[in-house]
């Protein structure tokens, strides 16, 4: 028997469970997200999103919320100056091992952010994107430890991508 074993050092030392940022635009990229509710359930996980008209709750799991931002308006720019601040202040309170992201505009200060700092990024592209690619997820593939797609087609355009499916 090793001294580790005989002093129990080896069980005592639990391993830490990962703490897991799950980050979505509002709409139909966050109800893809949740399609991922029992992995939320096995981790330390929270939810970025984006702050609109009605309010998203999950029961028993703590949410972010980021300003919407649509690139063809004026308030572009500003939005996303002020979604990289509390990104930053998101990182810093939560300090998240991984981040899943499944886009879009709003969330890409918070995944560039998380990669800086040294954490893993985890992107999964549009279930609505069959042949072609996001403009988010063009961005984020070079940056992804991890990149999913969800239709077979989209390996021309992500060749070091994985598919294994859809989330639904």
């Amino acid at each position: 028997m090793t001294n580790r074993q005989e002093t129990g050092q080896g069980s005592a030392q639990k391993r830490k469970r990962p703490k897991i940022c799950f980050a979505a635009s509002s709409g139909g990229h966050l109800e893809e997200l949740l399609m991922l509710r029992p992995l939320m359930e096995r981790y330390d996980s929270f939810i970025v999103t984006e702050k609109t008209a009605y309010t998203v709750h999950v029961e028993g799991i703590r949410c972010h919320y980021l300003l919407q931002v649509n690139r063809l308006e004026k308030t572009c720019v500003p939005r996303l100056f002020a979604n990289t601040v509390h990104s930053f202040a998101i990182c810093l309170a939560e300090q998240p091992d991984v981040i899943v992201c499944t886009g879009v505009l709003a969330t890409i200060p918070l995944c560039l952010l998380c990669k800086l700092f040294g954490k893993t990024l985890i992107y999964i592209e549009s279930f609505a994107k069959v042949k072609t690619p996001t403009l988010t997820g063009k961005l984020l593939y070079r940056f992804a430890d991890r990149f999913y797609i969800q239709w077979p087609k989209l390996q021309e355009s992500y060749p070091k991508a994985v598919y294994r499916g859809s989330v639904y």
